[in-house]
């Protein structure tokens, strides 16, 4: 793998054809200017990745190269047809809409609904590639019932089908496991074999090995202050609420769950008491999501196991605010269903009422409570920018701050980092760290990557 902190220039021998020339490019959302006079030419053979911080525009340069936004600038390929894969997949239910729910993949009957892999593939050619990205075990999966990872090979096979002359790949290593990791690099590198060319948009850190070229977008807000590691923030950060007489924050006994033939957890035991923190891991599919979903009360199965939440046994009359207003949590489900158009103030304040969008006033003491997690994650810049107007690692920013903004004693992140700058990732973990040294906060943190998890973290629970 190569590491990504240069800007690689295409000094290849000039007797090889160029196959894509950007030339002056910008391109805006509204009034604001996201990118300004981008050039760079692909010959062929190159391989390209497109890096930069958090908020450079990668997504945006994706969208405006692939024609789904205004540009000015010249733009060439060779071959017309572009497609674009977002780094989130959106699939339609056999009604022919997309108003899927977040816990819907958790109800089976509801599950019933959803197309399986086999049938969003349908007549599309694609038999080679289900092989090369390994989705033959998935074939006749429901699509709400696959990983994140999982999905994300699946759009890639399907955009295959569309047979584009070029890709443009949106940060697609998001949310793989290293197993995930491994059988997409290694389909990429038989499409590069193949000669179906494609471009790769990373916010930065390893680059696949079959990459030859590295363009680096410049950071949007170079003057944006950054915590580094170690550093203290000034704001002496939140304070987890307070659960009396509460000790474990989570019990569960023998739990297992199924559905249909397949079970995803088989009498599975887990205590976790208050102020532990710990790290979730498993492979794409392992059944981290169904865990989770056991705890926050959206999954219908946990009524009928032994579980208790914040001192209560399941069931035994709490409704489901009862048990959501004691957690802070974030996923990258929760991001590819959060449909808020509001401000970003409205975003970290709905996190205060556990809802999916802000539909009441906040009093003073709230507001507070709204700015000062803000200031605390150094995103006071963005309070009135419209929520879905930011980059994908600006709203997962946000969603990260509204996670913390109501003082859980219980929080759980679920791959926090994904889509972050490697600058960015240091400061969520340094406001966990902080957090732990000061509070007995309860912490649950999934992640892929070892790195990425704080250093607070000393349990681990492996699926």
């Amino acid at each position: 793998m190569k590491n990504a902190v240069n800007c690689w220039l295409f000094n290849s021998a000039m007797s090889k054809e160029i196959v894509a020339r950007v030339s002056h490019l910008s391109a805006s959302y509204g009034a604001s200017e996201v990118l300004k006079d981008i050039s760079f030419e692909i010959l062929e053979d190159a391989c390209l990745a497109i890096v930069g911080p958090m908020g450079s525009g990668k997504t945006t340069l994706a969208k405006a190269l692939s024609g789904r936004l205004f540009r000015k600038g010249d733009v060439w390929f060779q071959g017309s047809f572009v497609l674009f894969v977002e780094q989130q997949h959106h699939f339609k239910n056999r009604s022919n809409i997309s108003e899927f729910y977040m816990q819907q993949r958790y109800n089976s009957s509801d599950s019933e609904d959803s197309y399986t892999v086999r049938e969003e593939l349908g007549e599309l050619d694609v038999a080679e590639w289900v092989s090369v990205f390994g989705l033959e075990p998935l074939i006749d999966k429901p699509l709400l019932q696959l990983s994140n990872g999982e999905n994300k090979r699946l759009q890639i096979v399907k955009a295959l089908g569309q047979q584009p002359d070029w890709l443009l790949l949106d940060n697609p290593y998001l949310g793989l496991d290293v197993q995930g990791r491994a059988i997409l690099s290694a389909g990429l590198a038989q499409l590069k074999a193949k000669g179906i060319r494609f471009i790769l948009f990373l916010s930065g850190g390893d680059v696949p090995d079959f990459v030859t070229n590295v363009y680096q977008l410049p950071a949007k807000n170079p003057e944006f202050p950054r915590l580094k590691s170690g550093e203290q923030n000034e704001n002496p950060g939140l304070q987890p609420g307070d659960l009396k007489d509460c000790s474990p924050i989570v019990s569960m006994r023998d739990v297992t769950i199924r559905y249909g033939s397949k079970t995803i957890l088989d009498q599975f035991s887990w205590t976790i008491n208050r102020g532990e923190r710990w790290v979730l891991k498993g492979a794409n599919g392992a059944g981290k999501s169904t865990l989770l979903s056991l705890i926050t009360a959206d999954n219908p199965q946990s009524y009928s196991q032994d579980i208790s939440l914040f001192g209560r046994q399941r069931g035994s009359g709490e409704s489901i605010w009862d048990i959501k207003r004691n957690i802070g949590y974030v996923s990258p489900e929760m991001h590819l269903y959060f449909k808020e158009t509001g401000t970003c103030f409205a975003v970290v304040a709905s996190g205060l009422f556990d809802l999916l969008g802000v539909t009441r006033k906040v009093n003073v003491a709230q507001t507070e409570a709204v700015m000062r997690t803000l200031s605390m994650f150094g995103l006071e810049h963005l309070t009135e920018r419209s929520f879905h107007t930011l980059s994908t690692g600006e709203q997962k920013m946000i969603l990260i701050a509204r996670a913390f903004v109501k003082n859980p004693p219980l929080l759980i992140l679920d791959e926090p980092c994904q889509g972050l700058d490697q600058e960015q990732v240091q400061i969520v973990k340094d406001v966990i760290n902080q957090m732990a040294a000061t509070s007995d906060m309860t912490l649950i943190f999934v992640s892929h990557y070892s790195e990425d998890v704080p250093f607070c973290v000393t349990k681990v629970m492996s699926l």
